[in-house]
């Protein structure tokens, strides 16, 4: 008997919106090629969803389930964005508690995969109870994952080699082709402490680890065009099937709603700047830098003399501008503090190249404009994208103390001008707008990805389940 064609996939991105919109996309997309959806998150979180085109709204099913209370989370704290650092471990305790939520509906539904997050630790014993079968679907490039330790039980048991910051300012043993990432050693200090025990009562590195072990393939944000060998790489060390779908770059109809008079406001701005020499600055709406950061930052803007957008968006209200800085930057330079449509700023001919934290999704959208990029990389895996892209001759970092990461104004002056202007430069710019523009531009590549990955769930929708023993039962102590 022929197989039915429509699947029905669950997936469940963890409680952030990093995690959330890459998820959606892929939702997305497997969606479009004849396949049902269940998307779960909480309910607030569903609420800020960008709206699904409407031909897609009949095949994803917005699943949303109430997150626990847990003492020390606020209310209506449902995602990293609306927490401080420090408050997160509890926002994972509240998302554990989900999973009585989470095994009912999936009882209740019967997907025949479920496409879950680094987080659910628990999630992979469940699937295989109700048989359903599990895909983790990795948002971090492969170079992360394969850096992250070198086997599935190794993350689980603690058994890495690596124990003080200093191992990880090298490539780890089991990456056995040339590479050049790797953490410096301030990076090194806080990705220790980040997956120390936390308040939650379990590590991320267990979670990674649980995930890895309970899935049937490995689902990776990524082409083979981009990091070839590190795919091959993450396949070696944890005996699974390694699938990249694709970079999931943002769609030609930009999902942002239409014109609106902040838009207006700041393209007739940008309209009058000449092309290509426009620095963009974005660092997402969860970094928290302190005040020396920010003023460094605002002086070497300011040194640059450069024009410049920055949608100066920092958790910490305590935090402020030089006194006198947007005075003397004025028509020069604009910071802007509410929310800022980026993929329109970036793809407006004006803006040459974007001041960026290195989150992923933020510089896969800037190269799929051919941006090349001034790299600030901050927190877990930012670095390592700084050292992967830096590698690829698409822009550089800002110079920094390597001890402890502080930056100065020179640093950040300098920088950006070889990176915008400068004839050293040129070589960055060129790279950014013919390699990357095409590679991350390309549809071709990632309607390739797509198609094998949907085959894949196809023809292996019931796979065997994996061996009991690799499945946590509950977290460690």
């Amino acid at each position: 008997m022929d197989e039915p064609d429509e699947l029905h996939i669950a997936m469940f991105p963890w409680l952030a919106f990093g995690h959330i919109i890459p998820y959606l996309e892929l939702a997305k997309l497997i969606a479009r090629r004849g396949h049902k959806i269940s998307f779960i998150s909480t309910p607030r979180n569903i609420q800020r969803l960008p709206s699904i085109p409407p031909n897609l709204k009949p095949r994803i099913n917005l699943v949303s389930l109430a997150l626990p209370h847990v003492e020390n989370l606020p209310n209506n704290a449902e995602a990293t964005a609306d927490l401080p650092f420090d408050k997160i471990p509890y926002l994972k305790e509240a998302h554990d508690r989900l999973q009585d939520s989470v095994f009912h509906f999936l009882h209740s539904s019967s997907p025949d995969w479920i496409i879950f997050d680094f987080a659910p630790y628990w999630l992979p014993e469940i699937a295989t109870k109700l048989g359903i079968s599990r895909v983790f679907f990795s948002i971090f490039g492969a170079w992360t994952l394969s850096f992250a330790g070198p086997s599935y039980s190794a993350m689980l048991n603690g058994d890495d080699p690596r124990t003080e910051p200093q191992h990880f300012t090298v490539p780890p043993k089991w990456v056995t082709f040339p590479s050049k990432v790797a953490f410096r050693i301030h990076e090194a200090k806080r990705f220790l402490d980040h997956i120390e025990v936390n308040s939650s009562g379990v590590t991320d590195m267990f979670r990674w680890g649980s995930v890895l072990a309970g899935c049937d393939v490995i689902a990776m944000r990524s082409c083979l065009e981009l990091e070839a060998d590190f795919l091959r790489l993450v396949e070696d060390l944890h005996c699974k099937p390694v699938i990249p779908v694709g970079l999931l770059p943002p769609s030609a109809q930009f999902s942002e709603g239409g014109v609106d008079e902040k838009w207006v406001t700041i393209s007739e701005w940008l309209d009058k700047q000449t092309q290509g020499s426009v620095v963009y600055i974005a660092f997402g709406s969860e970094l928290t830098m302190n005040q020396n950061e920010i003023t460094e930052l605002a002086l070497g803007l300011e040194l640059s003399g450069l024009p410049f957008f920055w949608a100066f968006r920092n958790r910490d209200d305590s935090v402020k501008l030089p006194d006198g800085f947007e005075e003397r930057v004025k028509g020069r330079g604009v910071v802007w503090t509410s929310w800022a449509p980026q993929l329109r700023i970036m793809a407006h001919e004006s803006v040459g190249g974007f001041l960026t934290h290195c989150g992923y999704s933020s510089v896969i959208e800037a190269l799929s404009f051919g941006l090349a990029l001034i790299m600030l990389p901050f927190a877990i895996d930012q670095g390592l994208i700084a050292r992967v892209f830096e590698g690829k001759k698409v822009g550089i970092e800002v110079p920094r103390d390597e001890q402890d990461g502080s930056f100065t104004r020179n640093s950040v002056a300098e920088s950006l001008r070889l990176v915008i202007v400068d004839k050293e430069g040129s070589a960055y710019r060129e790279n950014a707008k013919q390699q990357m523009g095409t590679l991350f531009g390309d549809k071709s590549i990632s309607d390739r990805c797509m198609d094998q990955f949907v085959a894949f769930l196809r023809s292996h929708r019931k796979l065997p389940a994996v061996i009991d023993n690799d499945l946590p039962t509950h977290a460690p102590n």
